[in-house]
C-alpha cells in the first residue's frame, strides 16, 4: 500500500505582525502538491510560470474558438431563417432550409474542431521549445 502524498502548508505572516509575536492558527489548508518534497529543485518556480501560461494561452483558444463557432452558427441560423426561398427549393421533397439545419452545421464543427487542434498543438510545441531552451 502506498503512503499518501506529502501535505504542504502554505501560510504566511501577515504583514505589520511584530516579531515574535504569538501566531494565529493558519486559515489556509494543506495541499497535496505532486513533488513537493526535496525533489522539487530549483527550476519548479520557471515550470510553474510555463504551465500556467500554456493554461492561459489554451484558455483564450478555447475561448475564441467557442466565440467564432457561436457567431458562424448564429449567422447559420439567421441567414436560414431570413430567406424565404429557401423553403421554395426542396430536394427529394423536403426543404432546403431543413437540410440546411441538418446538415449544414456538421462541417462548421468539424472545421472549428480542426482548426482548435491544429492551434492547440501549436501552443503546446511554442511552449515546450521555451521550457528545453532554459
Amino acid at each position: 500500500m502506498t503512503e499518501p502524498p506529502r501535505r504542504v502548508r502554505v501560510t504566511a505572516d501577515p504583514p505589520g505582525r511584530p516579531v515574535g509575536a504569538p501566531r494565529r492558527a493558519p486559515v489556509t489548508r494543506g495541499i497535496a502538491l505532486p513533488g513537493a518534497g526535496a525533489a522539487a529543485g530549483a527550476s519548479g518556480g520557471a515550470d510553474a510560470v510555463y504551465d500556467r501560461a500554456l493554461r492561459r494561452a489554451q484558455l483564450r483558444l478555447a475561448l475564441g474558438t467557442i466565440a467564432g463557432f457561436v457567431v458562424v452558427v448564429v449567422a447559420l441560423t439567421v441567414a436560414v431563417a431570413l430567406i424565404p426561398e429557401l423553403d421554395a427549393v426542396a430536394p427529394g421533397g423536403v426543404p432546403l432550409s431543413w437540410l440546411l439545419h441538418a446538415f449544414a452545421f456538421y462541417p462548421v464543427v468539424i472545421v472549428f474542431a480542426l482548426l482548435y487542434t491544429r492551434a492547440a498543438a501549436r501552443n503546446e510545441r511554442r511552449y515546450r521549445a521555451l521550457r528545453e531552451r532554459d
